[in-house]
């Protein structure tokens, strides 16, 4: 079985699309952007930059499954010899199309026969995970298959919460207004906060979610590390769909009562910024630090540390 994935931006959904690689046999070659390719390279997997995405012409793929929705990588698509295709395609009007049987996804994205408007009616409205609607569509049934992450590099970063404010230029509505006053409260209460710094390996920031006892975060590539590594995690949702999210049994998801007017939309109001309050995000790192589901999810982490 020789499969080609092609999910190439975002490395928080590059991580969370890791899952499938515990469902997938035989050979898979997955094209990405450069700085994916060391949370993606193992042994028995072909990792290429999508500047070398030529050298993935090299044979015929039973399947070939494209997340892209851009122009770009649909036509790389055409370029290459498959059986079956699962996503986007370029169609004989040279316009973005996808397969029937990926609707479940692309239904709720920009290039949705639905249109932008109804997409996004239809994402708000969605109740299914990223996993399910993924696995569905690919004739798998999502029974929790956590995602497959590579051996952290270990740091020194150590504490009790890790806080991630740090956001994308594309997404600034996910920030949030009062993590320095969460710190404060947090530290009033002799707890040992850190700010998660930048990092040059993404393995390193694997490593620095994973030496703390809580994450909190919105909706971004720190909190798919706390979710892949078993680390209870607190995630803000102020304009994401938090319904996509599978929690895995560590994550307190606290969504904004604004989550509907700034709903995917990729500009900047401070006000979904200061929509949800501190006591909520306190309360719930507290119960998170107090709760069982630490302890549950030990195996996980120790798993992950054996790789």
């Amino acid at each position: 079985m020789n499969t080609l994935i092609l999910k190439i931006g975002s490395a928080g959904d590059v991580t969370r699309t890791t899952a499938l690689l515990r469902r997938l046999e035989g050979d898979v070659t997955w094209i990405s952007a450069p700085y994916n390719t060391e949370v993606l390279e193992r042994p028995g997997m072909r990792c290429l930059a999508w500047e070398d995405r030529d050298h993935a012409r090299d044979r015929v793929y039973d399947i070939v499954i494209n997340l892209e929705d851009d122009k770009e990588a649909a036509r790389f698509v055409g370029d290459v010899r498959y059986k079956q295709l699962f996503g986007a395609y370029l169609n004989g009007e040279q316009t973005v199309s996808y397969t029937d049987d990926s609707r479940g996804w692309f239904d709720l994205s920009l290039i949705s026969v639905h249109g932008r408007v109804k997409a996004d009616k239809l994402k708000l409205q969605n109740r299914r995970t990223y996993q399910d609607l993924i696995f569905a569509g690919l004739g798998f049934c999502f029974a929790g298959e956590r995602y497959d992450l590579p051996q952290p590099v270990e740091t020194d970063l150590v504490g009790d919460v890790a806080l991630a404010p740090a956001v994308g230029a594309v997404w600034p509505m996910k920030s949030w207004a009062y993590y320095d006053q969460l710190k404060l409260a947090l530290e009033a209460q002799s707890l040992r906060v850190n700010v998660l710094p930048k990092r040059s390996s993404l393995r390193e920031h694997l490593s620095d979610v994973r030496n703390h006892r809580c994450l909190v975060s919105g909706d971004s590539l720190p909190m798919h590390l706390a979710l892949g590594t078993g680390t209870p995690c607190v995630t803000l949702f102020n304009c994401t769909s938090p319904w996509e999210i599978c929690d895995y049994g560590v994550q307190t998801k606290i969504v904004s009562p604004l989550l509907e007017k700034y709903f995917y939309k990729r500009s900047f109001d401070p006000g979904a910024t200061q929509a949800i309050g501190v006591d909520e995000v306190f309360d719930a790192v507290l119960a998170r630090l107090n709760g069982a589901q630490y302890g549950a999810n030990r195996e996980v982490r120790n798993e992950l540390g054996r790789k």
